[in-house]
């Protein structure tokens, strides 16, 4: 057995897992095997990994089902201890794992340990993320996850770890959703164990990729199911109101692309007053004009200046 299984999704990515798996080559924390699941790629991201040699690194040929089930089939093929994930294009420095370790046998008995991380939204730009009620210099157990992982994503899936019998458990990621997938993992393990996070900035989360899944369209994605969660917000209103962020993001995204009705069944369910009034107002907007604000934003992007409706 070994400590760590890192667990590569990969489709398409020739142009960053060179530098992703590098990045994990370089770790000052040594134990842990690498497993890639090429989800059919058809460009030569798998005959790059290949060609890096090393025996830590294992490939696992999927058809093309997406990242859900990659992760999951990583999960299955694993042997460590802990699965740390890492997404095709993002990147890890040295520490990286070190840290995690260290934060797990300081606190054995969480569900995720996560580490800091930077968002590159553009080229030399960088994005610090930042928690309510939580210090940049603290390090531990989250005393109220829910509550702490906004406005920015404390678990975001590239800088945590997590221990392979609670996913296991769980059953992983659902297949078929195509965005949403993590939070819904994530939000299950934050429902029924504590959290924990490092003080240390380890990873770069990379936000700057034109055909980032992220980017899509909405109608295009498949979505988790909120009503999973109905019962546990009801008893937890920090969990209610992390939800609600969610859920107003999916309606306004609806409302944006001109779906009136798919995004009405988002916000009825929202609770008025976690709406704040830089939403109230765009909503006021006719679609057309938010589409050519958020073209706009796209652009202001590239220049590091980056507006979001959401913090």
């Amino acid at each position: 057995m070994v400590f760590f299984s890192v667990v590569i999704p990969l489709y398409n990515k020739a142009s960053h897992i060179e530098n992703t798996i590098k990045s994990v080559l370089s770790q000052t924390f040594t134990d842990f095997e690498i497993i890639v699941i090429n989800d059919a790629s058809t460009d030569e991201s798998e005959a790059l990994v290949r060609k890096l040699n090393d025996n830590r690194i294992q490939i696992f040929n999927q058809k093309n089902q997406g990242v859900s089930v990659a992760r999951n089939l990583g999960i299955e093929k694993s042997k460590g201890k802990l699965i740390a994930f890492l997404d095709a294009d993002d990147y890890w420095f040295p520490s990286h794992l070190e840290e995690l370790a260290n934060l797990y046998h300081s606190f054995p008995d969480c569900g995720i340990y996560c580490s800091r991380y930077k968002i590159k939204t553009a080229k030399n730009h960088f994005q610090t993320p930042y928690y309510y009620g939580v210090d940049q210099s603290f390090s531990g157990v989250v005393k109220d996850y829910f509550a702490s992982n906004m406005p920015f994503r404390m678990t975001w899936t590239s800088s945590l770890a997590i221990p392979k019998q609670i996913l296991e458990t769980l059953g992983g990621f659902t297949p078929g959703i195509t965005n949403g997938q993590d939070l819904e993992l994530w939000t299950n393990i934050g429902i029924q164990f504590p959290i924990a996070i490092t003080n240390n900035t380890t990873a770069i989360y990379n936000n700057d990729i034109p055909e980032s899944l992220a980017k899509k369209n909405i109608n295009s994605m498949n979505l988790m199911d909120f009503e999973q969660f109905k019962i546990a917000e009801r008893e937890n209103p920090s969990l209610k109101k992390f939800l609600d962020l969610y859920r107003i993001e999916y309606g306004f995204k609806y409302y944006v692309s001109g779906y009136k009705e798919k995004s009405s069944f988002y916000f009825k369910e929202v609770d008025k007053q976690n709406i704040i009034s830089k939403i109230r107002f765009l909503l006021k907007l006719p679609p057309f004009c938010l589409r050519f604000l958020f073209k706009s934003n796209r652009i202001l992007k590239k220049w590091g200046i980056n507006f979001s409706v959401y913090h």
